[in-house]
């Protein structure tokens, strides 16, 4: 099945080079949930600031912007960001947040389709399908591309009945509003296979693969310090080999198997050999978010009770130049998610020559070369350890593994390629 996908993801990129250029500027509205710092805002951030190089006014519209938790490029004046009803509850008493967002989302869209009085050509949203009936009122219809990063039904858990009559109605209508979209693309080949299976009803709709870029500026810039005096001394004195586990604070993304790795490979270590072995556990972190607090205090509890607190640093909310000294200073990331749908993290370790250690499902199947770029494993502590002592043992394999990273990025996920691409795309739904 992932051959077929893979073949169809080759001949729709390949389509893209046969459409006419437009040489009117094209408007174009982003509607994103909430913009903070996770991998799906990366992407909205990215198409932006992407569409805005080829000539294209943009504007991003959401419910939430926080600029103390933000990136960098939405605190830029010459990129519009509108935040409108973040006066709207995200949550009942801690439940229905997907209710909640639906509502919000309903709102950002009935403003700017009757009240802002802004021009537009075309809508591009993500996350949340529910506002594509609202887009579709204005009186004179304009195209909306939705960007599917994941069913979002796949999401979360149904761990009773109540859950499950609560979301059935939930997810039938993204189903619903998800077909409504003029065209639907998604992010890897994993991703079209799975829409396939979960929305039934659309086998009519076709879903084209734009694998998310890397903006590669802020991992560009010159090494002010090394790491450890760069991270203002977050990193112990005397470290010769450190891993990094890179995302958000939340359960899904195991990220305790990063601690249970590091901890079975501190036991086959001589004690000399220790000492030099760290981890950073660095992620998206908002103390709004009740999951992300508890699993954080979770974390610390699990590194305890493994006996390598000594070993952990955990960071929340790293900055970008936080980021980019931990990448480039690294010698391995481990990226824990089963099934993620792509995942922005692996591209960035290879781009900073890091090899990456990722869980063998989802998007690192197709962005990380197995053996090349790094190691794809099963999800258990053995398998992810045995991969860390490989190359805490060879540093002649981390930089060779390091070089072919930052090659396959080039080759496969420049923003140039995916700025393209997504402008071919603009220009058929204008036309």
């Amino acid at each position: 099945m992932l051959m077929t996908h893979l073949s169809t993801c080759q001949c729709h990129q390949a389509s893209l080079s046969m459409l006419p250029v437009s040489s009117r500027m094209v408007r174009v509205v982003f509607l994103h949930p909430d913009l903070g710092i996770g991998g799906a805002e990366r992407l909205v951030v990215d198409a932006a600031v992407a569409l805005r190089s080829r000539g294209c006014s943009v504007q991003i519209w959401t419910a939430h912007h926080d600029p103390t938790h933000c990136f960098s490029e939405t605190l830029d004046l010459d990129l519009n960001v509108v935040c409108v009803g973040d006066w709207l509850p995200t949550s009942v008493f801690g439940y229905l947040h997907a209710l909640c967002a639906y509502l919000r989302m309903i709102y950002v869209a009935l403003y700017l389709v009757f009240l802002s009085g802004v021009e537009y050509d075309v809508v591009f949203c993500d996350q949340v399908s529910v506002c594509i009936p609202v887009l579709r009122l204005s009186r004179q219809r304009k195209k909306v591309l939705f960007y599917c990063h994941f069913p979002d039904q796949l999401l979360t858990q149904r761990g009773s009945a109540l859950k499950k009559l609560y979301r059935a109605p939930i997810d039938r209508l993204e189903e619903l509003t998800t077909g409504m979209a003029d065209m639907v693309l998604v992010n890897s080949c994993f991703t079209a296979g799975v829409f396939r299976e979960t929305f039934r009803t659309l086998d009519g709709v076709q879903t084209d693969i734009l694998y998310p870029s890397l903006n590669t500026h802020s991992f560009d810039q010159p090494p002010e310090e090394q790491l450890g005096q760069g991270l203002g001394g977050l990193i112990p004195e005397g470290v010769s080999c450190l891993f990094l586990s890179l995302n958000r604070y939340e359960r899904k993304k195991s990220l305790g198997l990063a601690l249970e790795g590091l901890s079975s490979l501190k036991a086959r270590l001589a004690p000399g050999d220790q000492a030099g072995l760290h981890l950073v556990v660095a992620g998206g972190y908002d103390g709004r978010v009740a999951e992300n607090v508890q699993h954080y205090a979770e974390l610390k509890k699990l590194a305890a009770q493994l006996g390598v607190e000594d070993s952990v640093t955990f960071l929340r909310s790293p900055s970008d130049s936080q980021k980019v000294a931990l990448l480039r200073g690294s010698a391995g990331v481990l990226y824990t998610p089963s099934r993620e749908h792509f995942g922005i993290v692996p591209v960035e370790a290879m781009y900073c020559c890091c090899p990456v250690i990722a869980v063998k499902s989802g998007g690192p199947l197709e962005s990380v070369s197995d053996g090349e770029t790094g190691f794809l494993c099963e999800p258990t502590f053995e398998a992810f350890s045995l991969a860390m002592e490989k190359l805490f043992r060879d540093p002649q394999l981390r930089r060779d593994m390091g070089q072919a990273g930052r090659r396959r990025v080039q080759e496969k996920f420049s923003l140039e390629a995916f700025s393209d691409q997504l402008h071919g795309y603009i220009l058929r739904l204008t036309q």
